[in-house]
Formats: C-alpha cells, structure tokens, sequence
C-alpha cells in the first residue's frame, strides 16, 4: 500500500524532469521550422565549414563513415544493449535495472523517430556533398539514441564499478555523444542544432525514466523490491 502513492509521485517527478529537458528541444524546433534567425544561418554556415573540412581528408571522411555505420541503431540497439542487458541480468543478477535499460532504449528510439515525423526538418543542402541520409533532419536520430544507450549503459552497470569504473565510464559515455553529434555534423547530413536537439532529447528520456523507475522503489529496498545486501568491503554502495 505504501509503494503506490510513491509510484504516482515517480510519475510526476519523471513527467516534470522530461517537460523540462524537452522544452529547449521544442522552442529549437520551431526556430528551424521557420527557417529564419541566426540559428538557422549559423546552422547553415557550420555545415559549410565541417564539410569543407571533411573534404580535405579522405581518412577523415572514410574514419567519419564509419563511425556512422557502427553507431546505427539497428546495430546499436538491436544487438549491443540486449548482449550487455542479458550479461548483466544472467551472470551478475542484475534483473530489474536490465529490464529498465532495454526499455528505456526501445521507447526511446520509438519517440525520436516520431520527433523527426513531427517536425520534418530536411536535411542540410551542401554542394559537393559527402555523405547522404534518410529521412528528416531534427532531431539527429544517430545524436538521441547514443546518449539514451550511453546513459542507459552507464546506470545498468553502475553498481558493478569501483571508484575507477565510475569516473571512466561516464567519461566515456559523454565522450560517445560528442564524437557521434560531431559526426553528424562533419558529414553534412545534420545541423548543430539537430545534434542539439538529439541530445538533449536523449537525456530528457533516459532521465525521466531512471527517475519514474528508482523513485518507485522505497530508498531501503532494492530494485526488486527486497533489502539488500551489504556491500563487500572496499566497494563503493549502488
């Protein structure tokens, strides 16, 4: 009985939390479906210069392509989070935050998609163009789903890390979303503001989700609804 007024207030905090991130990715929106303003005409001018860049290196252009195609989704999302989720479930017990990180990806890539058909965006028009895209522009899909899966990841095996683990592995997560917004942006196949909006929207969801999850849980259960153990001497607590 105690457990639902803490879910309904999960809710709200989750719902608050995402409104929030999200209301910079809505006002960007509706700048760029103007088409007017300096965003748009910095928009413009940066992916004139990152493609000009990109141009003058066939290893960059080459290392930039590739990049792209290891972080797509379907590979991403279809193929890595269920490994590590299944890993983390099945040898370190590890059920609920698995269960949390394969859903919050699934929803995830769900909703940045329906972002692109709402807004459709085009994408950036650059001469001489050196990749092309799919699809609408905002938000970059490729930015949204490798913050949520970096995120995701980072919380899912939290718990595993030692004081070390937990300084690299957000350091790598963050670093994931800056090569990949980066990326888009050097190919010409996005605008910074999409990358922005990418991130920011990724962030929004995988937030508003741990925090729906966890603050449903009473802070002296664990994630199964059960009294955890101590943690081994030397480990830092989850």
């Amino acid at each position: 009985m105690l457990v639902e007024p803490a879910r309904r207030q999960a809710l709200l905090r989750a719902a608050a939390l995402g409104a929030a991130v999200t209301v910079p990715v809505v006002v960007l929106a509706v700048v760029v479906r103007g088409e007017s303003g300096a965003v748009v005409r910095f928009d413009e001018s940066t992916v004139l210069a990152a493609t000009d860049l990109t141009r003058t290196s066939d290893g960059l252009r080459a290392a930039l392509v590739v990049w792209q195609e290891v972080f797509t989704a379907r590979w991403v999302n279809l193929l890595v989070v269920p490994a590590v989720c299944v890993w983390a479930w099945r040898r370190h017990g590890l059920r609920d935050r698995a269960v949390w990180c394969a859903v919050t990806v699934g929803v995830g890539w769900v909703l940045q998609a329906a972002a692109k058909g709402l807004v459709q965006r085009a994408r950036p028009v650059v001469e001489d163009a050196v990749a092309h895209a799919p699809g609408s522009s905002f938000p970059s899909g490729h930015a949204a789903n490798t913050t949520i899966v970096a995120v995701a990841l980072t919380v899912l095996v939290w718990p595993l890390l030692g004081r070390t683990g937990r300084v690299v592995a957000p350091v790598t997560a963050a670093a994931l979303v800056v090569l990949t917004a980066a990326n888009r942006v050097l190919l010409g196949v996005h605008h910074p503001s999409d990358v922005v909006a990418g991130t920011l929207l990724g962030l929004a969801i995988v937030g508003a989700s741990y925090v729906g999850w966890r603050r449903s849980v009473p802070d002296d259960l664990d994630d199964t609804g059960h009294c955890p153990d101590p943690p081994p001497a030397g480990r830092p607590t989850p």
